[in-house]
């Protein structure tokens, strides 16, 4: 008897094939990419309202890519009087390779639930594969017992975007790397780090031997690092004692910061206090001027004023979460997009090719065109 095998997958590894088949039976290998049928092979967008813009922007970024024409799905998600989540998809996505593109920021609950209730809503309307495209990984923060009788939140999202029927995660700079071991299907965490260093050497450069890397805590040592080799900048520890949560810590510089043009790195900056004090810190041990990359723009509370009133030149962040109007309008706040890199990632998910190749700035220099040019 012979059995038709479509191959999904660009590779074919036959082990595996023959795991599935016994060797006695015959089997005919078609490659997925040789049945030219656009309406299987096509990657499929939707979005929730958590960032719309950014979901837009993906598309249009992978509609650009070899002419594949890539719309966002067309869906209603919607309240109820009482709140609830309301989720109807009004295209055919039987069969389909569907990626949500929809940050679980501010609102966290509502933005976790609409993603969650997509994924559902896609699973019982017979998609190939739903992929959660999460920029802004919310409840990251809470990824281990700080103290006792408290909950490891990040562990539990992470069971219930699973039970949803999602079978892969794509994020940027989850808080803890670790977070991605609390799932069982695969996870991608792409780093912003390759986006800063291109920005880096564009802004700063004819500057970069006075650029010093900043890490602003010894948690963060590692991501600034990165940052520091990728543009060939020295590094330097502000090394904090918190007390309760929202307060500003003590703090103190290890390293020589003087003179220097000082980049603070972080994945998260939330109500600001802890940057802008980071900020006055390295100004008062001599620093040329501040300026900081944080990947997620929480900005929450107090923050846009701290940051206006702030010793600090410029905060560079990315657009993970939908900037409000005061976050655009805030003279000292500048956003770099992530839409290209997430876009290729999609396209390298989708037609199986390696998603690691992102880490690499001098490959992102032409996913980002002429932005960051000379470089």
């Amino acid at each position: 008897m012979w059995h038709l095998v479509l191959l999904k997958s660009r590779s074919f590894v036959g082990a595996t094939l023959r795991t599935c088949y016994p060797v006695s039976t015959s089997a005919i290998l078609l490659p997925w990419d040789l049945l030219h049928m656009p309406n299987l092979i096509e990657p499929k967008l939707i979005s929730g309202n958590a960032n719309l813009p950014l979901a837009k922007a993906v598309a249009k970024r992978m509609s650009m890519h070899r002419g594949i024409n890539v719309g966002l799905v067309e869906a209603r998600v919607e309240r109820f009087n009482d709140g609830e989540i309301f989720v109807e998809v009004y295209e055919n996505v039987r069969g389909e390779d569907m990626f949500i593109i929809q940050p679980t920021s501010n609102p966290a609950n509502d933005n976790l639930m609409e993603l969650l209730i997509i994924a559902d809503a896609l699973r019982r309307s017979s998609a190939s594969r739903i992929t959660a495209v999460i920029p802004y990984f919310g409840y990251a923060r809470q990824d281990r017992r700080s103290k006792a009788r408290t909950p490891i939140t990040a562990k539990l999202v992470a069971n219930m975007l699973v039970e949803s029927g999602i079978e892969r995660i794509l994020t940027l700079d989850l808080h803890a790397t670790q977070i991605q071991g609390f799932f069982d299907i695969p996870v991608d965490n792409l780093y912003a780090s390759p986006i800063f260093a291109l920005d880096a050497m564009h802004h700063f450069k004819g500057q970069m031997d006075d650029v010093m890397v900043v890490s602003p805590d010894v948690g963060g040592v590692a991501r600034a690092r990165d940052l520091a080799q990728r543009i060939g900048a020295p590094l330097s520890i502000v090394d904090k004692r918190r007390g309760k949560p929202g307060e500003v810590a003590e703090m103190t510089v290890i390293g020589d910061v003087a003179g220097r043009t000082c980049l603070i790195v972080d994945d998260i900056v939330d109500t600001a206090g802890t940057l802008c004090k980071a900020a006055e810190v390295l100004m008062e041990h001599g620093a040329k001027e501040v300026h900081s990359y944080i990947t997620h723009g929480v900005l929450s509370g107090p923050a846009i004023e701290r940051v206006s009133n702030s010793v600090m030149k410029n905060l560079v962040i990315t657009d993970t979460i939908q900037p409000t109007d005061a976050v655009k309008a805030c003279k000292n706040i500048r956003i770099v997009p992530t839409a290209p890199v997430f876009a290729q990632a999609i396209l390298n998910t989708w037609n199986g090719t390696s998603v690691s190749s992102l880490f690499d700035h001098k490959t992102l220099q032409p996913i980002y065109e002429g932005m960051y040019s000379g470089h």
